[in-house]
């Protein structure tokens, strides 16, 4: 530990304590959990952000939905709503967040949903005509008022959660035996290329139960850029004077990807609310440039740039061995949760 970190070990201990007890009550009964007659998905993670929550749930959207009506549910984090909020053509990423909204632009023959109380936003979902017939939980691994029947939990191959440390001295929410929970553990963010001994070496830090299984996933970025009007290829982007912005947790990747030398960059925080003076600087600094940014960064920028400035460059998680096991597993979950209901 550095200094700053010894000195706020003791809150560190304090906060521990807190969300030991609280996981204890849940698990004693003492605090109530709802379960639901139907498969519920949680995915998440033991620390604070960066851990590619986004992409894992489009897999699993792109996974399921040809076969099942699914829906999604956040929290919708920095939303200007209140309450439960169901997507539709009036929905923007300041109803929904930028996440769940972007969800909606990306696969619209899904439910997409976001509602601080999940109890409430799930039982709002089933009341629904057409109600969904899978959920997917949105960051959602704390979130012990609901009892999923299957839990996915993130981290990130730079930063797994065995190395790390509770809130304010390191980044965990909770404890690290939090992972317990986890019926399956995804290392996202990995090189293409890890090996099999180095994904062997990992598993041993991780030390996962008997019952969870591992995998490892990387971040593929796409071939193509897109605006509201075309699209560019990356090879053609890479010699022309352009601005990349992004407003998320861990930006280095996507500027590394795309980076040339007539690149001006600018960084904003995580789930960053853009403001007329942040529209202003953006225009002034990319002038006639085209302005690439991410995907959840578009949403929020879509209708405030020129659209004809503004492309964004699509990301997904694949696995770098093993997909077809995940895959299984999640199907026979849905599969047997369907079959039993």
């Amino acid at each position: 530990m550095n200094f700053f970190r010894k000195i706020l070990f003791p809150f560190a201990v304090l906060y521990g304590f807190i969300t030991a007890i609280r996981n204890f009550l849940f698990d004693k009964g003492i605090l109530k959990s709802v379960a639901f007659d139907m498969p519920v998905i949680a995915v998440g993670n033991l620390s604070v952000g960066g851990t590619g929550k986004t992409p894992q749930i489009e897999y699993l959207i792109r996974l399921l939905s040809d076969n099942h009506k699914i829906a999604t549910l956040s929290r919708g984090y920095k939303r200007k709503s209140e309450g439960f909020v169901l997507a539709d053509a009036t929905s923007n990423a300041e109803i929904l967040g930028d996440e769940p909204y972007q969800f909606y632009q990306k696969f619209p023959n899904i439910q997409v949903a976001v509602d601080a109380n999940r109890v409430n936003g799930i039982t709002q979902l089933l009341s629904q005509i057409n109600k969904p017939e899978v959920i997917l939980l949105d960051d959602a691994f704390q979130h012990r008022k609901v009892k999923a029947g299957f839990y996915i939990l993130l981290t990130a191959y730079n930063d797994l959660y065995c190395d790390d440390l509770i809130l304010p001295a390191g980044n965990l929410r909770e404890s690290r035996s939090g992972a317990e929970r986890a019926d399956v553990i995804v290392v996202t963010k990995c090189p293409p290329e890890l090996t099999l001994q180095q994904q062997t070496e990992i598993k041993s830090k991780l030390n996962p139960a008997a019952y969870q299984q591992v995998f490892f996933t990387f971040i593929e970025y796409d071939n193509e850029v897109y605006s509201e009007e075309k699209k560019l290829s990356v090879a053609e982007i890479a010699t022309v004077d352009k601005l990349l912005l992004a407003g998320i947790a861990k930006p280095e990747p996507f500027f590394a990807y795309l980076q040339a030398a007539k690149s001006g960059t600018m960084v904003f925080s995580d789930h960053h609310d853009f403001t007329k003076q942040d529209i202003e600087t953006i225009k002034e600094k990319a002038k006639d440039k085209i302005i690439i940014t991410t995907e959840k960064d578009f949403v929020r920028l879509k209708g405030k740039v020129p659209k004809e400035q503004l492309f964004c460059l699509p990301i997904k998680s694949s696995f770098v061995n093993d997909k077809a096991d995940f895959d299984k597993t999640i199907m026979n979950y849905v599969g047997t949760s369907t079959a039993n209901r």
